[in-house]
């Protein structure tokens, strides 16, 4: 066995801390902790044909771009009301391009604090000097942005992955364009979810001409993989250029393309599935529960069981009840933070709902 007791001491420490993750299969429980808001996993709605080829062969610039790729994002970029529209891999590789190269070091990025790992890495990769504000804290934001210097930046979400809360954009917006900053908003938890086709919160808002950028991505509502930066011709020349995670990767494969293509034929049609997440929402958020209950509008919601052990063992009780719920902890949240994070489907059920509510009822 090969001598690699150093790592040990780290594990050791994330044990302690009732913090060490492992990977574990839902064994046929009810799904409340998965990405597949419309269901379109579950229900297995894409259909794809045998003969794709199951790999691209190369990087976009080398062997890896086809016509099915440029299709994809026409359709992608003309559904999003977008110039262009580039393919990533994953949200992360999307984040990560982007916000590692438009920066240079006399930039500043100024980002939402509970922004989701891949803008927090994506921007320490960057050369620009950055600042993060408290969470949708517009006060604090524009106190940086008045220290701010060179080309401005201000990155958030439309939907805190943790939370389930949105930014408030309008007000954002407005407060972005009187100082000349740059906004990016990452809609990942929104695609499929918000708007009238599920088209996201920008456009829901009517401001998608006022966004320097937006990334969708696909592994959540669109039920597939990958993800797209939406912006300029000039954004997309750029990001062709200097977006090292797109030119040194492998691009998608025809197959995965294929799903997203699909993905975005079906979801824009899926209002039934978009209505009955909504009752299911309210149902929870009407729910009297023994725990504080975050305030959230999307099916992303959160119970604060502070810390680790007793959100593992909360989690632990209603897997033994069947539903498949996991808890987040710290340090993936804040200390004392911890929470049960209950995802609603299109797919889930008032009755099952409300039988998960009352097993947490009786914790």
């Amino acid at each position: 066995m090969y001598p690699d007791d150093f790592l040990q001491p780290r594990l050791q420490a994330r044990t302690e801390q009732q913090a060490l993750r492992t990977l574990r299969l839902a064994d046929g429980k009810e799904d409340y902790c998965s990405n597949d808001y419309l269901g379109i996993v579950h229900d297995r709605l894409i259909k794809l044909p045998d003969t794709l080829p199951t790999g691209s062969t190369g990087s976009r610039l080398l062997a890896g771009n086809s016509a099915g790729m440029e299709e994809t994002e026409a359709l992608i970029a003309r559904f999003h009301e977008a110039e262009t529209a580039l393919l990533f891999n994953s949200g992360y590789d999307a984040n990560l391009g982007l916000l590692s190269s438009i920066a240079t070091k006399n930039d500043t990025i100024l980002y939402d604090y509970l922004s989701h790992a891949s803008i927090r890495d994506g921007i320490r990769l960057s050369l620009a000097q950055s600042w993060s504000f408290a969470h949708n804290d517009l006060n604090e934001l524009e106190e940086k942005l008045r220290k701010a210097r060179g080309n401005i930046f201000v990155v958030t979400e439309s939907v805190f992955s943790m939370d389930g809360d949105t930014c408030p954009l309008p007000a954002l917006v407005s407060l972005c364009e009187q100082y000349g900053a740059h906004l990016i908003i990452d809609e990942a938890h929104a695609t499929g979810v918000i708007g009238e086709q599920g088209e996201g919160l920008v456009q829901a808002c009517g401001l998608q001409s006022r966004i320097f950028a937006r990334i969708h991505t696909f592994g959540k509502a669109c039920g597939c993989h990958g993800a797209v930066v939406l912006g300029s011709r000039r954004l997309h020349a750029h990001l062709v250029n200097f977006a090292r995670s797109l030119i040194y990767s492998t691009a998608l494969s025809p197959h995965s393309v294929a799903a997203i293509a699909a993905s975005y034929q079906l979801f824009p049609q899926m209002q039934e599935g978009r209505a009955h997440l909504h009752t299911l929402i309210q149902q929870f958020q009407q729910a009297s529960l023994p725990y504080t209950k975050l305030v959230s509008e999307t099916p992303i919601q959160g119970l604060i069981i502070p810390g680790n052990e007793a959100a593992r063992a909360a989690a632990s009780r209603l897997q033994d009840a069947g539903f498949d719920v996991r808890p987040i902890l710290y340090p993936t949240v804040p200390a004392g933070a911890e929470r049960l994070r209950i995802v609603l489907h299109a797919f889930n059920q008032p009755e099952s709902l409300a039988k998960l509510v009352e097993v947490v009822g009786g914790f």
